[in-house]
């Protein structure tokens, strides 16, 4: 097969997806259009709930200090704070590193943006046995915890 007999095949099979999803779409609209007032009222009701579901969710993460980049004083409140929230961020720091100092602008920043995240930051110089539990050696290293087990890090800036 020639280059323009690939061009033209790809374009026959680029058409035709392109019709599949097109009669998709209005057979969602078609059924749209023929919904009577209670299904309406059904659908207005769920994404109500959806909203109210999301709102307290939303308010609960605030609550417990989501939103905010927090200093944990020792690694006991360290595994408590871990405890609370699904998603956790923890910069390990020392004050003396200039690039932590970086780090923690950046990390204030993304706090407020992702609200669904708790973002600690920690004294790497003040939690010995977290530390080397961790195995962080490299400072600034960012822990990333889902469900109180460690997932991944970000060891210095990269």
């Amino acid at each position: 097969m020639d280059q323009a007999g690939i061009e033209n095949a790809v374009q026959q099979q680029v058409l035709k997806a392109t019709e599949m999803i097109e009669s998709q779409l209005d057979a969602e609209i078609e059924k749209l259009d023929h919904m009577d007032a209670d299904e309406m009222e059904i659908l207005r009701q769920r994404r109500l709930d959806a909203m109210k579901k999301s709102q307290n969710q939303k308010q609960e993460w605030l609550a417990i200090g989501h939103g905010t980049y927090t200093e944990v004083p020792g690694e006991k409140e360290f595994f408590t704070e871990c405890k609370k929230s699904k998603k956790v961020v923890c910069h390990f720091y020392r004050d003396s590193t200039m690039r932590c100092k970086i780090v923690d602008k950046h990390m204030e920043i993304l706090a407020r943006k992702h609200i669904e995240t708790r973002f600690l930051k920690i004294n790497a110089e003040k939690s010995p046995f977290l530390t080397e539990r961790l195995n962080i050696t490299v400072l600034p290293t960012l822990a990333l915890i889902l469900d109180g087990k460690t997932k991944d890090y970000v060891v210095g800036i990269q």
